[in-house]
């Protein structure tokens, strides 16, 4: 990380106050556990959920939306955040799962997957958008929440990693898809692919009908 002077660090830790807004409005919890996944719509892969506690004086310098980070910022984040986090966790739902159940339903599976493997029960979940079926916690749907609530920025990290690491060893097992670059979305090389080769186990069979006959 390049030297960042005075006014600079101040001005990132300013923007990061701003991000601990949903945070401080529910500080008589102890326990403020940000949710957010990644992967519903790609056509091929799991989706994936983060669930993500952190001190109240944590500092995360450069946390945003995982989609805004470069990959490098994301790998350095994705380190610190469990090191910094009371308790962190993450949810992954397959393919199979997927077709079987619909993606919104697998995206609350894995979400509620993330929740029960944290070692700190939760006392309110501020969710990227989303209020989670079958939950007993006290939720906050927050539109956009990734970029206004530190917590889920973290999420978004945690899932965001794992779900690109998940598809680079993917792509070593099935490398005429190119999932290493395109992480199992629709691009144009990853449908031409889809129509030489036809799917692999871990396609979303009712994502890719319009692509297979």
């Amino acid at each position: 990380m390049r030297k960042l002077t005075e006014e600079k660090l101040q001005a990132e830790r300013e923007r990061l106050e701003k991000m601990k807004e949903f945070e401080y409005r529910y500080e008589e919890h102890i326990a403020v556990c940000g949710i957010d996944e990644v992967g519903r719509g790609p056509l091929a892969g799991p989706v994936v959920a983060g669930a993500v506690i952190l001190p109240r004086d944590c500092e995360l310098l450069f946390l945003n939306d995982s989609k805004k980070l470069t990959e490098k910022r994301r790998e350095a984040l994705f380190d610190e955040i469990q090191e910094k986090a009371i308790a962190f966790s993450i949810g992954v739902v397959g393919a199979d799962v997927i077709d079987e159940i619909n993606i919104l339903q697998a995206t609350y599976a894995a979400m509620r997957q993330a929740i029960k493997g944290l070692k700190t029960e939760p006392e309110v979940l501020l969710n990227d958008a989303v209020t989670i079926p079958e939950v007993a916690i006290s939720q906050v749907p927050i539109i956009k929440g990734d970029a206004k609530s530190v917590s889920i920025a973290a999420a978004s990290v945690l899932a965001k990693v794992t779900r690109d690491r998940m598809m680079e060893e993917y792509d070593k097992l099935f490398p005429e898809y190119g999932f290493a670059k395109h992480k199992g979305y629709g691009t144009a090389v990853h449908i031409a692919a889809l129509k030489e080769f036809g799917p692999c186990p871990i396609h979303r069979r009712s994502f890719i009908k319009n692509f297979t006959s």
